[in-house]
C-alpha cells in the first residue's frame, strides 16, 4: 500500500497530472510491477521475439536484395512484428487501468486477482478496441495527416473509458469523443507532454545504439573498406538494438498511467464523480 492515496477522480492541472503520474508509479512500482510481469510479461517476451527476427531480417535483407532474393521474409517479420506489437499495447493498457482499477477500488492497495479478473474479462474487447483505434488513426493520417492527429487525442482515451466505465466497445469510442469535447487543446497538450516526457526517458536508452553506429561507422571509413554495410549493421548492433527496444517499450508503460489522469481529469469537469463522493462519504462518517 502507497504512503499517501493518492485520489484519481480530481481536477487537475497540467503539471498536477505530470507530478501525479511519476508519484504513482514511484509509490507502486513494487506491487504493480509483480502483477505486470505476470500478466504482461509472456506477450513483452514475444514482442522481443518478433522484433529480434524482424531486425534480423531487415539486416538481412539489406545485403541480400541486390541478388534479387524473395523479400517475403521481410514482409512476414513485419507482421509477426505488428501483430505482436497489438498485443503488447492491448495487454499493457489493459492492465494498467486494472491495477488502477484496483487501486482505487481498495483505498490505495493492488488485489492482483481483482486485475487479473479483469484482464480476462476486457482482453477481448482490449485487443479489439486497440485494432480499431489504429485503424481510426490511419485512417485520419492519409487526410494530410491533421485529420489523424485530431483524431488521435480523444481515441487514446478509448481504453480507458471502457476499463473505468465498463463500456462495450462502440460505447467506449463514441464517449472518449464526448470528454475531449470543448477540451480538445488542453488534452492534446497534456498527451503531448506526457508522449514527449516518456520519449525524452527512451532516448537514454538509444543512446547506446547511436554511439556505436557512428563509432562503426568511422572505423569503416577510416579502414576505406568500401563502406560495405555489413561491417556496420552487424550482430552487435542488432543485439544493441534488441536490449534498447526492451528498455523503450517498458517504458512507454508509463504513458496509460498518465492518460489515466487525463480521462479522470476529463471525467471530473463534465460528471464530478469524485465530488460526488466526496460529498456522499462525508454524511456517511457523520
Amino acid at each position: 500500500m502507497s504512503e499517501e492515496f493518492i485520489h484519481f477522480k480530481k481536477q487537475r492541472e497540467l503539471g498536477e497530472i505530470l507530478s501525479v503520474t511519476f508519484k504513482f508509479l514511484r509509490e507502486n512500482y513494487k506491487p504493480a510491477g509483480k502483477i505486470f510481469l505476470k500478466l504482461v510479461g509472456p506477450v513483452f517476451i514475444l514482442l522481443i521475439a518478433a522484433v529480434t527476427y524482424y531486425a534480423w531480417t531487415t539486416l538481412g535483407e539489406t545485403f541480400i536484395s541486390a541478388a534479387g532474393f524473395d523479400s517475403s521474409g521481410f514482409v512476414i517479420s513485419f507482421a509477426l512484428m505488428l501483430l505482436a506489437y497489438l498485443l503488447y499495447v492491448a495487454t499493457m493498457t489493459g492492465t494498467i487501468y486494472h491495477i488502477i482499477l484496483s487501486y482505487m477500488n481498495n483505498r490505495g492497495e493492488i488485489v492482483p486477482s481483482e486485475v487479473v479478473s479483469g484482464m480476462k474479462s476486457d482482453f477481448g474487447k482490449l485487443l479489439l478496441l486497440t485494432f480499431l483505434s489504429w485503424v481510426i488513426i490511419f485512417a485520419g493520417m492519409l487526410f494530410f495527416i491533421l485529420p489523424g492527429i485530431y483524431l488521435a487525442v480523444p481515441i487514446s482515451l478509448a481504453s480507458a473509458v471502457l476499463v473505468f466505465r465498463r463500456e462495450g466497445i462502440a460505447g467506449s469510442i463514441s464517449d472518449c469523443f464526448q470528454l475531449v469535447k470543448n477540451n480538445w487543446w488542453m488534452t492534446f497538450a497534456t498527451l503531448l507532454c506526457i508522449g514527449l516526457i516518456v520519449y525524452l526517458v527512451s532516448l537514454i536508452f538509444q543512446l547506446p545504439v547511436i554511439f556505436y553506429y557512428m563509432i562503426k561507422a568511422f572505423v569503416v571509413a577510416t579502414e576505406n573498406s568500401g563502406a560495405n554495410i555489413s561491417e556496420v549493421f552487424g550482430p552487435g548492433y542488432i543485439i544493441l538494438n534488441v536490449i534498447t527496444s526492451i528498455f523503450q517499450y517498458l517504458i512507454y508503460s508509463i504513458t496509460p498511467i498518465g492518460v489515466a489522469f487525463v480521462y479522470f481529469n476529463l471525467n471530473e469537469k463534465q460528471n464530478f464523480t469524485g465530488a460526488y463522493e466526496t460529498i456522499q462519504n462525508l454524511g456517511n462518517n457523520n
